[in-house]
């Protein structure tokens, strides 16, 4: 019977090239890599190494029992993780979708204490803003989303499972000697004649943006359009520009101020997931870490209780 240690040390030859290599990304000396595949050679009854001055290369047996093993390593890793999983255990890969203003102040953060506490669970974080995250979460590239509920163009069917964690103010960020800088509170119809600084085209802030302005009675004056928050910072720190942004995405280290909405803008940010989906205790554990948020002070308290369904104000 084939040995998986002895698969994974022929598979990392052929991906390492050499046995020292393998020895010393496995923390093992290179004469027990070469006496365990021998012992693997004498298994298979198969020539799979052949030497080529001081080196080995992989014989044609041996390339197809690397690459085979890899494919074996793999699948008994998978069956690995559902037997965990019927335990309850957290394991596996969670894919993460966070719009942008979250992924540092909430993902990153949960990511990191989950590295901690479950070190067998794996977050793979993907940037993805409203309008991405919905189908994703729905055609399987994503597990778990961080998203808003005011966003009106994905439809909130009994398929999701969405827990609230809390408020967003939308702030009007300003250069730091900007006029409107002395008001506590700003009305977006003293901003009418104002350059702009949006998001790209069709993205949730930048149709926002446009929403807000037009019920202020004016038509935004575009300077630029990043998708990048901190490409957009930068250009209302030195062009003096004016934008609309999360106030998740502006952090202390920016040269620029924070003003409320008058009347205020917020948006309800909730986790959603699949009802239903695999892995329940991994889904579950990334659910409770991303709810766990004392890194946010910007981030008001759930006012719904938490895991019940909520449903977006209509546009």
């Amino acid at each position: 019977m084939l040995n998986s240690g002895r698969l994974q040390l022929l598979s990392l030859l052929d991906t390492l090239g050499t046995v020292r290599a393998v020895a010393d990304t496995l923390h093992l000396s290179a004469s027990t890599v070469s006496q365990q595949l021998a012992v693997l050679e004498t298994e298979t009854r198969c020539r799979l190494l052949e030497r080529t001055g001081r080196r080995v290369r992989l014989t044609p047996a041996g390339l197809l029992l690397a690459r085979r093993g890899r494919e074996i390593l793999d699948r008994m890793a998978e069956t690995e993780a559902e037997l965990r999983a019927l335990n309850d255990e957290p394991i596996g890969t969670v894919r993460l979708g966070v719009f942008q203003s979250a992924i540092y102040t909430l993902a990153v953060p949960a990511a990191t204490r989950l590295a901690t506490s479950h070190p067998h669970l794996h977050v793979e974080l993907a940037e993805m803003e409203p309008h991405e995250s919905g189908p994703a979460l729905r055609s399987g590239e994503a597990d778990v989303i961080v998203t808003t509920t005011d966003y009106s163009g994905l439809s909130w069917g009994e398929d999701l499972e969405v827990v609230s964690l809390g408020t967003d103010s939308v702030v009007l960020v300003l250069p730091r000697a900007h006029p409107l800088a002395s008001r506590t509170a700003v009305s977006l119809a003293a901003c009418k004649e104002e350059t702009w600084a949006c998001d790209r085209p069709q993205s949730y802030m930048a149709d926002l943006t446009l929403r807000l302005c037009r019920e202020a009675g004016f038509e935004p004056r575009v300077a630029c359009r990043f998708s990048n928050y901190l490409m957009l910072l930068r250009h209302v720190e030195t062009t003096g520009s004016i934008a609309l942004l999360p106030a998740l995405a502006v952090t202390p280290d920016h040269a620029v101020l924070t003003r409320e909405l008058s009347p205020p803008v917020r948006r309800r940010v909730a986790v959603v997931v699949r009802r239903g989906s695999t892995r329940r205790a991994a889904v579950n554990a990334v659910i409770a870490a991303l709810r766990d948020h004392p890194e946010l002070p910007a981030l008001a308290a759930p006012d719904r209780h938490p895991g019940r369904a909520e449903h977006p104000p209509a546009p």
